[in-house]
C-alpha cells in the first residue's frame, strides 16, 4: 500500500486547518472548536503548496495511532494527543504532522509546546512560507531575537524586489509584539540597511522609531520616505503622524493637497485634523470635497452628520444621515454601526416636535446589539411620556430586563426625568431617593436625586447628595457645575458659587451649559459685562432657551430692552413652558 499515507492517512489532520493566523498566534491563543474528521477526499488540502511530502506506507498501527489521537484530542485529553502527532511526525517526517500537534498545543493554549512543534514543522518543511510565519509570531515574543533576525533577512533576500515591501510590513507588524521595542528597532535597523533606497524601508523604520520611543529618529526615516517619492499619501501621512505638533501636519498635509488635489486619504487625514483643531468650517469644507468625489461614501456622510449638529445645522445634519442610512441598507458594511445615525435622527426629529416621527427612527434600531436597544427603548419611554401617556412609558420601563447594575440604574434615571418632566416632581424625587437606597454607589443616580431634591426645595439634601458625587467621582464637572449654579441662583455664597462653577468650567471647557452657569454667577456677582460675555459665548454654542433667558435678563438690567424682548421671544418659541421664562418676566414685571 505505497503512498497511501500521503493520500488517505492524514483525513484527521484535515480537521485542523483552521490553525490562528500568524499575525494573531500567540502562546495563549483563543482555542478553536475541535471538529469532526474530514473525509479522505480533502486531505490534499492539509499540505501547503510547495511542501515536499515523504513516501511513507500506511500501516494499521500508523492508522490507528492517528486515529486515537484525534479521539483523544476531541475527548479533551490534548497532551497524550500532542505527543502521539509530534512523535509520528518525527518518524514519518511529514510536516503536516508537526502542523497538527502545533494546533493542538495552541488550541489546548500551551505556547511552549506550540512553538516546539513549529520548530518541527519547520525543520521538515524549510520551505514553507506558512511554518516560517508561525514560527516568527512566536519567537518575537521571547527574549532572544536572534534567531528570528536571521529569518527575517533570509526571506528578504531570497523574495524578488516587488515582494520585498510585503515582507517588510509584515516583519514590522511581527516586531510591534516583541517586548523590547528598542532591540527589536535596532534588528529591524539592521536587516534592512540593504534595502535603503526603496520607501518602504523608510516607512517601516519610521514605524519601529516610533514604537521604540525615537520620535527624533522616527521623524527623519519618514522625511527620506517623502524625498524617495514626494507624491506617495501613505509616507506623507506617516510624516504628518510622526510630526510633533498638529500645526506642522495641518501645513505639511494641505501642502500635500495643493500639489495632488486627488489625494483621498490625505484630504481625510487633513480634514480630521482640522477637527481636531476645532476648525470646524475648513473640516466640513474638506469633507464636502470628498463627498464631491464619493457621493455614497458612508464614513463621510457620517462625519458631515455630526459635523452639521455641532453647527446647529439639524436639516443638514438630518439629510447626511439619512443618505448614511440609506448608503448602508442598499450596502450594509460589518465596519459601520447604522443604530448611532438611527438614534441621532431620532433625536432630531424629537427636538422640532415630531415625535412619530423620532419613534419611525428609533424602530429601526437592530435587535442585535443590545446597548443600542436599551438605549432606543429608553428613547421610546421618555417620548411616550411626552405625547401624553406617562404611565405608558413607565409599564414600557418595567418591561426591560436589565442585564446588570447599570442597567437598572439606567431605567430608574429614565422614569425620574420622564415624571420630572411631567411635572409630577414628587413622585421623581420617591423614585430617585429608593434608587440611591438600593444603589448607593452609584454617581449617576446620587447625581439625578440631587436635581430631584432641588426641584423641591430641599437645598440640604441636594447639597449633601453633590457633595458625595464630588468624593467618589473628583472629576465630576457636573456635580461641581450643579451646586454652583443652586448657589449662585439662590444668589448666596457667590464666592464659593463662582469657585465651584470655575473648577467645572476648567474641567469641561467647551460646555455652554457650564459657560451658562459661569455667566449667571457674575451676574449676581454685579459683573454685568463679564457675565454678557460669557453667555453670549454659551447661547452662540447652544442656543438653549434657559441660556436665553439669563442672557435677556443680563441685558435687560444694562438696559437693552429691546435685546432681552427678542432673546426671551426666541426662548418660547423653543420651549413655550419653560419655568425659569415665567419666573423670570414675572419677578421683572416684563412682557414680551
Amino acid at each position: 500500500m505505497k503512498n497511501a499515507f500521503a493520500i488517505v492517512t492524514l483525513s484527521a489532520l484535515v480537521s485542523a486547518c483552521a490553525i490562528v493566523p500568524p499575525e494573531q498566534a500567540a502562546p495563549e491563543p483563543a482555542a478553536p472548536a475541535a471538529a469532526e474528521p474530514a473525509p479522505a477526499a480533502a486531505v490534499a488540502k492539509a499540505a501547503p503548496a510547495g511542501d515536499k511530502l515523504p513516501n511513507v506506507e500506511l500501516t494499521s498501527d500508523l492508522f490507528y495511532k492517528l486515529t486515537k489521537a484525534e479521539l483523544d484530542f476531541k475527548r479533551g485529553q490534548w497532551q497524550s494527543a500532542y505527543v502521539t502527532m509530534m512523535v509520528l511526525a518525527q518518524q514519518t517526517r511529514d510536516p503536516r504532522l508537526a502542523r497538527r500537534a502545533s494546533e493542538m498545543a495552541l488550541s489546548a493554549k500551551q505556547g511552549n509546546e506550540a512553538l516546539s512543534a513549529i520548530r518541527l514543522w519547520r525543520e521538515l518543511a524549510p520551505e514553507s512560507d506558512e511554518a516560517a510565519q508561525y514560527f516568527l509570531g512566536f519567537a518575537v515574543l521571547g527574549d532572544d531575537l536572534g534567531e528570528a533576525e536571521q529569518l527575517f533577512a533570509q526571506r528578504l533576500k531570497a523574495a524578488p524586489p516587488t515582494g520585498r515591501p510585503l515582507l517588510m510590513f509584515q516583519m514590522q507588524q511581527f516586531l510591534l509584539r516583541a517586548k523590547d521595542k528598542a532591540a527589536a528597532f535596532a534588528l529591524m535597523d539592521r536587516v534592512l540597511q540593504p534595502y535603503l533606497q526603496t520607501q518602504e524601508a523608510h516607512l517601516v523604520l519610521a514605524q519601529g522609531a516610533h514604537a521604540a520611543g525615537n520620535a527624533e529618529r522616527a521623524r527623519a526615516e519618514a522625511r527620506k520616505a517623502v524625498e524617495i517619492k514626494p507624491d506617495s499619501e501613505l509616507a506623507t501621512l506617516t510624516l504628518g503622524q510622526m510630526l510633533q505638533d498638529l500645526d506642522s501636519a495641518q501645513q505639511l498635509f494641505a501642502g500635500f493637497l495643493q500639489a495632488n488635489p486627488g489625494a483621498r486619504e490625505v484630504r481625510s487625514a487633513y480634514a480630521r485634523l482640522l477637527v481636531e483643531q476645532k476648525q470646524y468650517d475648513q473640516a466640513r469644507a474638506q469633507f464636502q470635497l470628498l463627498l464631491k468625489d464619493q457621493p455614497d461614501n458612508p464614513a463621510t456622510l457620517y462625519a458631515l452628520g455630526i459635523m452639521a449638529l455641532q453647527g446647529q445645522d439639524t436639516k443638514s445634519a438630518e439629510d447626511y444621515f439619512k443618505r448614511y442610512i440609506a448608503v448602508l441598507e442598499r450596502q450594509p458594511d460589518p465596519e459601520r454601526d447604522p443604530n448611532k445615525a438611527l438614534m441621532l435622527l431620532a433625536q432630531i426629529a424629537e427636538e422640532r416636535g415630531d415625535l412619530d416621527g423620532a419613534l419611525g427612527w428609533l424602530e429601526k434600531i437592530e435587535a442585535d446589539d443590545p446597548r443600542a436597544m436599551l438605549s432606543a427603548r429608553l428613547k421610546r419611554a421618555h417620548i411616550t411620556a411626552r405625547k401624553g401617556d406617562v404611565e405608558g412609558a413607565r409599564a414600557q420601563l418595567k418591561e426591560i430586563t436589565a442585564a446588570d447594575v447599570a442597567e437598572q440604574v439606567q431605567i430608574l434615571q429614565t422614569e425620574g426625568q420622564l415624571l420630572r418632566d411631567a411635572g409630577r416632581a414628587v413622585e421623581a424625587f420617591k423614585t430617585l431617593e429608593d434608587g440611591v437606597l438600593r444603589f448607593p454607589n452609584s454617581p449617576d443616580l446620587m447625581y439625578d436625586y440631587a436635581l430631584a431634591a432641588e426641584k423641591l426645595g430641599k437645598v440640604e439634601a441636594m447639597e449633601t447628595a453633590l457633595r458625595k458625587v464630588m468624593e467618589s467621582v473628583p472629576d465630576n464637572h457636573h456635580a461641581y457645575n450643579a451646586l454652583g449654579y443652586s448657589l449662585a441662583d439662590r444668589n448666596i455664597r457667590l464666592a464659593e458659587a463662582y469657585e465651584l462653577i470655575d473648577k467645572a468650567l476648567k474641567m469641561a471647557p467647551g460646555d455652554p451649559y457650564i459657560m451658562d452657569s459661569m455667566g449667571w454667577v457674575l451676574y449676581r456677582m454685579g459683573k454685568l459685562k463679564e457675565a454678557e460675555q460669557s453667555l453670549r459665548q454659551a447661547y452662540a454654542l447652544r442656543s438653549d432657551a434657559e441660556i436665553a433667558v439669563h442672557l435677556g435678563e443680563v441685558l435687560w438690567m444694562q438696559g437693552d430692552k429691546a435685546g432681552a424682548t427678542k432673546l426671551w421671544r426666541e426662548a418660547r418659541a423653543k420651549d413655550p413652558k419653560n419655568d425659569a421664562l415665567r419666573s423670570t418676566l414675572a419677578r421683572l414685571n416684563a412682557g414680551i
